[in-house]
């Protein structure tokens, strides 16, 4: 395990950091209460069990962690996966539902640790961008569509797109009147506030760091004004649900009851939760990282986001994770090191502590909106209609991500991107890209000829192959050598320019054994050229130098005017 990143910037650390941290945490404070309280309300847990997901899991990532600004703790995606995974094990509102919710966040801590101890990193590239586009953009909508029941103040308990709208339209004639005013009113201010409190503010002649404190105060201020009607006029008492009554203080760090049984249940979830929560905080992490000219590392990550849901476990919490828009609001704010997550997590203490019972009034649809207005930013349709331009299998990969995600659910959704991505990536090598290739005339460059105007040799035959000689490929290159030599009846000389092959495993070295004797049978030589170094040093160890019957160049041009000279021009 590495040293933890705190012991390195510690040292530099000054009161100029101290002041930018601590202005920082006073911002994300204000934006992460209410999320706080919405996401565990998404995750079907008690609102006050938010709170204390974004105490510890913050100090534990200011110690392990290895970005400098992304701010950690509870998450829409997570969430919503958080309670598709548990739901299928407990009962909603039950004293096993949170034990389950707390295992889940251990179990996610255990298999984030344990794969940064190993170094395994690489996941973050497990899931392509556009599969991982996708299942955010659907996930974002069937959060803000499961919020709905939370607006209108009617039962839903669907948990994929067919079954919430069908609820929804059957329930639709028992709405409460208040309860869709107060929710819509509060999604109408919530999205003014985004994109029109802040300008208003500038107009006006307020400083902008003042008036950005404000703009991410919006849903305090919902909050402030909501709770205080409900309470003056008891709307309680008109149907309009309400938090209720939150308990005061913190629970104390302890272990939930063990039960294999129920953690061989959510194994699957908790590794589901743990590659999406690493890979969107990665994500998020690279991106803040690199616009201030620093960087993380992927293996303390894992690390450090294993920690932070281990303590989350510990604090009676639920799994978190790195999240987009309060990691942004972080950076912007000035955040100079995880520090200011220390800040934060004492303020949020100190809410749970002494707070807790200003929210008894706080309506359930002003945090049902809250969530709405966080997650539709989320939705990326212009990535929907570049990839479609781009790539035709990414876009497949895509679609496919969201329609499962939408149609069956979160994690159905993500284990399908996962397979199409990698049926993509084998169907990829399998049918690898090669072209016969000719002088570009006047340079020593050689390209496709069904591209480019070339010049050919009509006795050297000269091909590419774009992609390591694999076992999954190997046959096609043979096959496709085959039908190449029946149409040059001529040929006395085939030269493999190797430039792009990066690997040859077993199979491709019996592959280019099988060619090269084929070859002989037919009194053709066969040539390799621009091959890499750690390639050549393992055809060399298996001996396939020296059974070539032809030569190794290091050029490709070298090889063509050796083996025919009649292509040397005056500018070669």
């Amino acid at each position: 395990m590495m040293r933890p990143p705190i012991l390195r910037w510690i040292r530099q650390y000054d009161r100029g950091c101290l002041t930018d941290d601590a202005i920082a945490a006073v911002i994300v404070t204000i934006m992460l209460i209410p999320q706080s309280l919405a996401y565990a309300m998404l995750a079907g847990l008690p609102p006050e069990v938010g709170l204390y997901a974004s105490i510890l899991p913050l100090v534990a990532y200011a110690i392990f962690g290895s970005s400098m600004t992304l701010a950690v703790g509870p998450v829409a995606v997570v969430s919503l996966m958080t309670a598709a995974a548990v739901s299928q094990v407990a009962a909603t509102g039950t004293a096993e539902y949170l034990g389950a919710a707390i295992l889940l966040s251990l179990l996610s801590g255990l298999i984030l640790i344990g794969l940064g101890i190993a170094r395994a990193g690489f996941l973050a590239n497990l899931l392509s961008h556009p599969v991982i586009s996708g299942f955010i953009s659907a996930s974002a909508l069937l959060i803000a569509i499961s919020q709905l029941k939370h607006i209108l103040g009617v039962p839903v308990s669907g948990h994929d797109l067919p079954s919430i709208v069908s609820d929804l339209w059957r329930q639709l004639d028992q709405a409460n009147l208040p309860t869709v005013i107060i929710g819509l009113a509060t999604v109408a201010f919530l999205f003014w506030v985004r994109g029109g409190l802040k300008p208003l503010l500038l107009r006006l002649g307020v400083n902008a760091k003042p008036a950005d404190i404000i703009t991410k105060a919006g849903p305090v201020f919902a909050i402030i004004l909501t709770t205080v009607c409900v309470s003056a006029w008891h709307l309680q008492d008109q149907g309009v649900a309400i938090v209720g009554l939150i308990p005061e203080g913190l629970p104390l760090p302890q272990l939930p009851p063990l039960d294999l049984t129920l953690a061989r249940e959510l194994i699957p979830a908790a590794i589901l939760i743990s590659i999406v929560g690493f890979v969107e905080s990665v994500s998020v992490g690279h991106t803040l990282a690199a616009r201030r000219r620093q960087r993380i590392e992927p293996n303390q990550e894992l690390i450090g986001l294993g920690a932070a849901n281990l303590a989350s476990g510990f604090g009676g919490g639920f799994p978190v994770t790195g999240g987009f828009s309060r990691s942004v609001v972080n950076f912007d704010a000035g955040a100079q090191t995880p520090f200011a997550g220390v800040f934060t997590a004492v303020m949020i203490a100190l809410t749970a502590l002494f707070l807790t019972p200003l929210f008894e009034y706080l309506p359930r649809a002003v945090l049902a909106a809250t969530v709405i207005v966080a997650v539709l930013s989320l939705v990326d349709f212009k990535s929907i209609q570049r990839v479609w331009v781009f790539s035709r299998t990414d876009f497949a990969a895509m679609m496919t991500t969201i329609g499962v995600v939408l149609f069956v659910g979160v994690e159905a959704g993500i284990l399908a991107g996962i397979a199409l991505s990698i049926a993509f990536l084998v169907a990829k090598i399998a049918r690898p890209h090669m072209a016969v290739i000719g002088n570009v005339p006047g340079t020593q460059h050689y390209r496709n000829h069904l591209r480019h105007t070339v010049v050919r040799s009509q006795s050297v035959l000269a091909i590419r192959f774009d992609e390591m000689l694999f076992f999954l490929n190997s046959h096609t290159l043979e096959d496709e050598v085959a039908e190449l030599i029946t149409e040059t009846p001529a040929l006395t000389d085939l030269v493999l320019q190797c430039a792009a092959i990066n690997e040859i495993d077993a199979s491709g070295l019996e592959a280019l054994e099988s060619i090269n004797h084929r070859l002989q049978s037919l009194g053709i030589r066969f040539h390799l050229s621009e091959v890499k170094g750690p390639v050549m040093d393992r055809l060399r160890r298996a001996g396939f130098e020296q059974q070539l019957s032809g030569q190794v160049f290091l050029s490709h041009h070298d090889a063509m005017l050796t083996l025919d000279p009649s292509l040397a021009t005056p500018s070669s």
